[in-house]
């Protein structure tokens, strides 16, 4: 407070919007810049003042620099953001009287149900407020809509065509994604066709079985037995994909006052596409007792791990939730005598 004004409350919806907007200029801010560091580079390639092969290599090492400042950055942004919907909950905000009048609502997930005409509605996942049901209508009718994407499942390897008899746990091997997608209807009076493309981060663990874990042999990567009995060994590769889907959504189109809403997520789904993207950085983890001392040690390197990640993808599933199956065309590493290639099966959240 300051003397001889008025304390004014900061409302729980401002500072979820501010948060909200802080996560968006920090994801854009450190896109921008690394938009102008690849001009930059390219035009030093057209001035010959470095190789070609010297610029891939840079653009990749701005590639995970920019994505370790958005992960960190965001990360902070979204333990706030925990905060202040557990301060909700607590009932530290002295509007919730009026939340509980049905004035404000607060939406985790997806969500098309209705709202009030003088409702508003918080959408944390998506990161979207909607105030009363005709500016929400209108927003998800755009042509072109957006989702955070978030999905999590099983992840393995193809060896010779199948995943039977595995080197890696099947359990204890999984990935996550997540990112933004841009929806586009590609004809504008029907619902049915969308163009699903967007922006995405994997994380793909997988555990190997028999007390072993990656050795690199010059240019050849092998899985070894390990002396040292150890508790757990992981290797985790980290890509950055631009995905790509060609959707068939079957959710019907609304008419309230002669218009006509075209809604999305609130049917069956079904999407068939691909992605392109670069490795960002591959770790290996090993867990294990030494003299009595508890020792966790970590490997930072490429592991002949492949540069250029490209596969088919696909999802089935009712409104917000899909059944979501990857796989990668490229081997998980380059010049290998067994070709082996990561595939993925797990749970997929459109939150819209």
């Amino acid at each position: 407070m300051s003397k001889g004004r008025e304390h004014k409350i900061i409302s729980f919806e401002t500072k979820a919007k501010a948060i909200s907007s802080e996560i968006k200029a920090i994801t854009d801010s450190q896109k921008n810049a690394l938009k102008a560091e690849i001009d930059a580079l390219d035009k030093q390639v057209e001035k010959k003042i470095i190789s070609k092969e010297q610029a891939e290599v840079l653009k990749l090492k701005k590639a995970e620099e920019r994505a370790t400042v958005i992960e960190t950055k965001v990360a902070i942004e979204e333990a706030k953001l925990n905060q202040l919907v557990q301060d909700k909950v607590d009932g530290k905000f002295e509007d919730d009287k009026e939340s509980k009048r049905g004035g404000r609502s607060i939406v985790i997930g997806g969500s098309n149900d209705s709202i009030g005409a003088n409702e508003t509605e918080i959408n944390i996942a998506s990161m979207k407020v909607y105030n009363g049901q005709e500016d929400k209508e209108d927003r998800q009718s755009k042509r072109t809509t957006t989702q955070v994407v978030f999905a999590t499942g099983l992840n393995n390897v193809v060896t010779n065509g199948s995943v039977n008899k595995s080197d890696f746990r099947y359990l204890g091997s999984h990935f996550y994604e997540w990112g933004l997608t841009y929806n586009t209807r590609i004809f504008d009076q029907n619902n049915l066709w969308h163009a699903k493309y967007g922006l995405s981060v994997v994380y793909n663990n997988l555990r190997p079985t028999d007390n072993r874990n990656f050795v690199v042999n010059g240019e050849q990567t092998n899985l070894e037995l390990n002396v040292v009995k150890h508790e757990d060994s992981r290797f985790k590769n980290v890509n950055l994909v631009l995905p790509f889907h060609l959707e068939l959504d079957f959710t019907k189109t609304k008419e309230r006052e002669g218009k006509t809403y075209f809604r999305t997520h609130d049917s069956f789904r079904l999407g068939i596409g691909g992605y392109v993207g670069t490795n960002l950085k591959s770790k290996q983890y090993l867990n294990y007792d030494s003299d009595a001392y508890k020792v966790r040690e970590i490997t930072k390197g490429d592991f002949n791990s492949a540069t250029f990640i490209y596969g088919l993808s696909a999802y089935v599933g009712y409104k917000n939730t899909s059944l979501y199956l990857k796989y990668d065309l490229n081997p998980l590493f380059e010049d290998t005598i067994v070709k082996q290639n990561n595939v993925s099966l797990g749970v997929r959240f459109d939150l819209n």
